[in-house]
């Protein structure tokens, strides 16, 4: 395999670590696609959950997520949801690590969980997928 290039610097490995790597990461990640599909489908086998503040949820979000801000993550707002909840959640995207924050404590609160990459700006901007949307004053 050739070393000579910036791509190929590091060694690349056909192996089980490799494979490993990938399989977990798709174990913790979906993508909006995914997400849409899912919900043309009308699969409601899993909440979505939008993780950033309330406001920037009334501004705009994915037309069947609930509001959740991470920071309201905890044993007593999780306490309404059965242990087999599957959950997927997104913040604002590639840039914003609070679906991360918002995956680790759900992770640790024994939930199943997966992070939507991309969040809302993939969802919105490049894919332009539907969400729902309310003027607010600031908006007027």
């Amino acid at each position: 395999m050739p070393s000579n290039t910036n791509t190929f610097s590091y060694q690349a490995e056909q192996s089980q670590k490799t494979h490993d790597f990938f399989a977990t990461k798709l174990a913790c990640e979906t993508d909006c696609s995914d997400v849409y599909a899912d919900i043309k489908a009308d699969n409601k086998n899993y909440i979505l959950l939008d993780v950033r503040s309330t406001e920037a949820f009334n501004k705009s979000h994915v037309i069947t997520a609930e509001s959740m801000p991470h920071s309201d993550i905890n044993d007593e707002s999780f306490a309404k949801y059965d242990e087999d909840t599957l959950f997927v959640v997104y913040c604002w995207g590639p840039g914003c690590n609070g679906a991360s924050r918002a995956a680790l404590k759900i992770s640790a609160l024994g939930f199943v969980v997966k992070e939507m990459i991309g969040g809302i700006h993939y969802w919105e901007d490049f894919e332009r997928y539907p969400v729902n949307r309310r003027l607010t004053e600031v908006q007027r």
